[in-house]
């Protein structure tokens, strides 16, 4: 199952010096653009880590040819269009860059998109851009002319609670305003998630998937249980379908390590994750998994996680 996030990796801080460094990656089969990619490393404003880390927000990149994006030629040759750059932050302070990587085919009807509201200029949420497949482009037009109060479709769900939400039905989901034309794109599952930025605006990150091209092959998001282990909020895999709420965390996982430091992580193998998680990533025939805290103004409030 090819999934639209065609690749994800993590640029982290250098300890002694002002550069982003690589901190893993899942390249898929984009095995030579994986190649090149662990040996850079970008300075503040440098490339699309470097600039999300200078602006202090999120970027959507919907067209890597002819702009600051470093790696423009070799993306090209893994069929690599577009790409979105996640910086996040807690209190200030960098902790990782994520960056996705999205195809472009004709069959691709899946999408990212990047919500933002500026409090000092409205009170909605607007569609800041968006990595589209090509089917799903006309569901981009829709989005361009939708205006989300606090609470209100996917992002405005997301922005309220500021955490995590996953729709598994858009088509035929009440709170998801644009309902009749994911059907017709074919667009069918959505997760939200609230964004860390330096400025006074808010952001929201939007995974979209269709059956054809889900974003990831497994989404899931983890909080904290009324005791010290993290629980499974939800969760959706698309070789098991709906996942089990309240399932306990096994120690020593990707994600409890997102817990613990607040810093994004990832694994390539996910089928090696302790416990129950492990197995079922095993029974799913999963490989990558990567890990991101959401956070609130007390540090790391829950973690979402896609598999690939």
């Amino acid at each position: 199952m090819n999934t639209f996030i065609r690749a994800t990796e993590i640029w982290l801080p250098a300890p002694d010096q002002p550069l982003l460094v690589c901190g893993g990656g899942w390249y898929g089969e984009a095995r030579q653009f994986g190649s090149i990619s662990r040996s850079m490393c970008f300075g503040l404003g440098e490339g699309l880590p470097g600039r999300a880390w200078d602006e202090g927000r999120p970027i959507v990149l919907r067209q890597l040819e002819g702009t600051y994006f470093m790696r423009a030629v070799a993306a090209r040759a893994a069929g690599i269009a577009c790409a979105v750059a996640m910086p996040v932050f807690t209190e200030g302070r960098l902790g990782a860059v994520v960056v996705f990587f999205c195809g472009g085919d004709s069959a691709d009807r899946g999408a990212i998109e990047l919500w933002r509201n500026d409090p000092r200029v409205a009170t909605d949420m607007t569609l800041v851009d968006g990595c589209y497949g090509t089917a799903a482009q006309a569901f981009e037009s829709l989005s361009r002319e939708t205006y989300l109060p606090r609470g209100s479709g996917l992002p405005g769900l997301a922005w309220q609670r500021g955490a995590a939400v996953l729709i598994d039905d858009l088509g035929n989901a009440r709170r998801f305003v644009r309902a009749e034309d994911a059907a017709a794109a074919g667009v069918q599952r959505g997760l939200a998630l609230p964004c860390t930025s330096l400025g006074h605006e808010s952001y929201v990150m939007t995974f979209l998937s269709a059956a054809e091209s889900p974003v990831a092959r497994r989404i899931e998001s983890w909080v904290a249980g009324d005791g010290a282990t993290p629980e499974r909020h939800f969760g959706h895999c698309e070789v098991l379908g709906p996942l089990p709420g309240g399932e306990a965390l096994a120690a020593g996982s990707t994600i409890g390590r997102v817990f613990a430091s607040g810093v994004p992580a990832l694994s390539l193998r996910a089928d090696g994750e302790p416990g129950e998680l492990g197995a079922s990533a095993a029974r799913a025939g999963l490989g990558a998994v990567l890990a991101m805290p959401v956070i609130g103004d007390e540090g790391v409030r829950e973690v979402a996680v896609l598999y690939f």
